[in-house]
């Protein structure tokens, strides 16, 4: 069920027979001259939907802003400061549990967003309000995911190409795969960007002269498919698994 669609009647009935909601989250910035803008809160809101398509579950209207200053220097990224993005998922997660939802699942597609949500799933819960968890599809799947590309990426690389070209393909620049490449950083590890241990980077563009990282001529959309169907089950698993647990033991344990 889609929140935004829902009258209120029925909204109602969910309400009374069960207590979890799924919340889209990712952002709009830069994917590199071959993704769309929009590339996170799509992968985002096509998770949510399959999920909450499977189970019946309620689904939420997306946040498609994020926390990105480490893009700012790319045409049209837009960021939101890290306080006000966790007050605002904050404040609507508080709304969502006066209605009955206790189980929030956070179904995220940004980086730059995990620590804020996992800081908000830490006040909700703390109080006794809701437990929210966040969820991130490629890190569900992870060894699906790396042994399906030689040249893997965290940032607009094949991975999140590949899902692109599955959900939307009119939005991939096909012809630009090769450029994404050429100008993009192909070998990433963990020493880039490292001195002497110390990450002497904050920005994306620091390490990458177009913003995205990976071999993006290595994605399919049939590859993407499969990603998608993996990551999808392990969600609804998530969902179905968080629903059966009683409330009591999704709280903090009392102090030694």
């Amino acid at each position: 069920m889609y929140l935004a669609d829902a009258a209120w009647p029925d909204l109602e009935s969910y309400f009374e027979s069960e207590s979890i909601a799924l919340v889209p989250l990712g952002s709009t910035e830069q994917h590199g001259p071959h993704l769309p803008e929009g590339t996170d809160h799509l992968i985002a809101e096509a998770f949510a939907r399959e999920a909450a398509d499977q189970t019946g579950f309620l689904r939420t209207p997306p946040v498609r802003i994020g926390v990105s200053p480490h893009h700012q220097q790319f045409p049209g990224t837009m960021s939101v400061d890290p306080p006000a993005f966790r007050d605002y998922v904050e404040s609507f997660t508080r709304s969502l549990t006066t209605h009955g939802i206790d189980r929030v699942i956070y179904v995220n597609a940004h980086g730059g967003n995990v620590d804020h949500l996992r800081e908000v799933g830490r006040r909700v819960r703390e109080d006794g309000t809701a437990f929210a968890v966040e969820w991130m599809w490629d890190e569900s799947i992870p060894e699906q995911v790396n042994d399906a590309f030689e040249h893997n990426g965290p940032h607009g690389g094949p991975k999140e190409t590949a899902l692109i070209q599955h959900l939307h393909p009119d939005l991939v620049h096909e012809d630009r795969l090769e450029d994404a490449r050429d100008t993009g950083l192909v070998e990433v590890s963990q020493d880039v960007g490292r001195v002497h241990g110390a990450r002497t980077f904050y920005d994306s563009i620091e390490n990458s002269e177009n913003g995205v990282f990976g071999d993006q001529t290595e994605a399919t959309a049939e590859i993407g498919a499969q990603l998608f169907d993996a990551a999808s089950d392990e969600l609804v698993a998530l969902a179905e698994w968080l629903d059966e647990q009683p409330f009591e033991d999704l709280m903090p344990r009392d102090h030694v």
